[in-house]
């Protein structure tokens, strides 16, 4: 196992990570694993990124999270409210997968929030297929809470588990 910590960092997105961007949209596995449309129009794509970079919500953050100089993945906080939010972490360079970067992100991120937006406890759902996403998460102390809905997931139904972190 590698330390990702000296080489992962957060920053703001960019309009410039587009072209990276899109190379994402390409790959059709982590498309369907994060929720993505597939074949998506690269003018609609384009907009859309441009709206997730100019986004000013109060309830939510989008970051890039940077691996040795290149844009790898983002990382989310949404519904913030009360000193709570959901975290989401999304690899794009899928040739890192299952090497700990997506846990080195989530505590970087969560590290970030606790210090600027004095967030203290952090939810997240995943699939239960979903095993890398599911160690993931259990792997930095988040703990099961429930397991409620269900939904696609790599073309199968699949149940929602509900996760916290206090």
């Amino acid at each position: 196992m590698f330390n990702h910590l000296e080489k992962l960092h957060i920053r703001p997105i960019a309009l410039a990570d587009y072209k990276t961007v899109l190379s994402w949209s390409k790959d059709e596995l982590f498309c369907t694993a994060n929720g993505w449309e597939r074949n998506r129009d690269a003018i609609e794509l384009y907009q859309w990124w441009q709206h997730c970079v100019t986004n000013t919500a109060d309830d939510f953050i989008r970051k890039g999270l940077e691996y040795d100089g290149e844009l790898i993945g983002y990382a989310d906080l949404a519904c913030i409210k009360n000193g709570r939010a959901e975290i989401g972490i999304a690899i794009g360079k899928r040739t890192l997968w299952g090497n700990g970067i997506g846990s080195a992100a989530a505590k970087i991120i969560m590290n970030d929030a606790y210090v600027n937006l004095g967030i203290t406890v952090f939810d997240a759902e995943t699939h239960e297929a979903s095993i890398r996403s599911r160690k993931m998460l259990e792997k930095i102390g988040f703990k099961e809470r429930s397991r409620h809905g269900s939904e696609a997931y790599l073309g199968v139904i699949s149940t929602l588990i509900q996760y916290e972190y206090k």
